[in-house]
């Protein structure tokens, strides 16, 4: 007996359903009208009102309990410059907490090669950070400068961002149905018809937020160092809508 390609079979299988098992997948339209998918993207341009930052210590020590003695003291002093800088303890969550060796560096030979002696744990190295959200922006500058005084030596951010960003997605929507709908007229009146209705609305969004880095360690910040200057920018909230349209004659 001969077989079908799988693939064959798989189609004529598809044929044999009813109808209702596609009801899903095929809209319904008026005998005789067009059926036109629409894909458009709205936008919303807000001021960022909130940034995230990480703040930590990396310490080092000739054994694990020295770092970490170390570390921990440091990182207390961080934590309570945070908290009177105004940053909420809701607002300060670790985010890492990391203990590694120290190794020492390969000895050299006369001839250029390295000796081979192993590694040897010379000391250890703790880092622990913590993730800040830093709701008062103006107050952003002051509080590196806080961060850095109290001992903070890796300072990384701001990642801005709105703290209710709902408002801006609704507005990025309401601005794509309304794209939608003139690309809909447009074709419509293109080809000799009219819309007729929507058939099916879906969304797929995006909010993307602009990323300025900052990177600052102690060692390098002289002690009457003004503030660092702190651009917030804007966001923009994008949304994409496939929009499906009856088209009549």
């Amino acid at each position: 007996m001969k077989h079908l390609p799988f693939v064959a079979a798989a189609s004529l299988t598809a044929l044999a359903l009813p109808a209702a098992a596609h009801a899903d997948t095929v809209p319904t339209i008026a005998q005789g009208h067009t059926l036109l998918n629409v894909t458009a993207e709205g936008s919303s341009t807000q001021t960022p009102d909130m940034a995230l930052f990480s703040a930590g210590v990396t310490t080092q020590g000739t054994t694990a309990s020295a770092a970490l003695a170390e570390n921990s003291t440091r990182m207390t002093q961080v934590i309570a410059a945070l908290k009177r800088a105004g940053i909420a303890e809701r607002d300060i969550q670790t985010s890492n907490l990391n203990l590694s060796p120290v190794y020492a560096p390969p000895k050299r030979l006369p001839d250029g090669s390295v000796e081979d002696q192993g590694q040897t744990i010379i000391g250890y190295q703790v880092s622990n950070t913590v993730s800040v959200k830093q709701r008062k922006l103006s107050d952003y500058g002051k509080v590196i400068d806080a961060l850095v005084a109290a001992g903070a030596n890796q300072v990384n951010g701001p990642n801005f961002q709105l703290a209710k960003p709902d408002a801006a997605q609704d507005e990025a929507r309401t601005e794509a149905i309304k794209i939608a709908r003139q690309r809909a007229q447009l074709y419509a009146s293109a080809a000799g018809l009219r819309v007729a209705g929507i058939v099916s609305i879906s969304e797929s969004g995006s909010y993307t937020p602009q990323t300025v880095m900052f990177r600052r360690a102690a060692m390098d910040v002289a002690a009457a160092a003004p503030p660092p200057a702190v651009m917030g920018g804007e966001l923009e909230t994008n949304v994409n809508v496939t929009v499906q349209f009856e088209l009549a004659p």
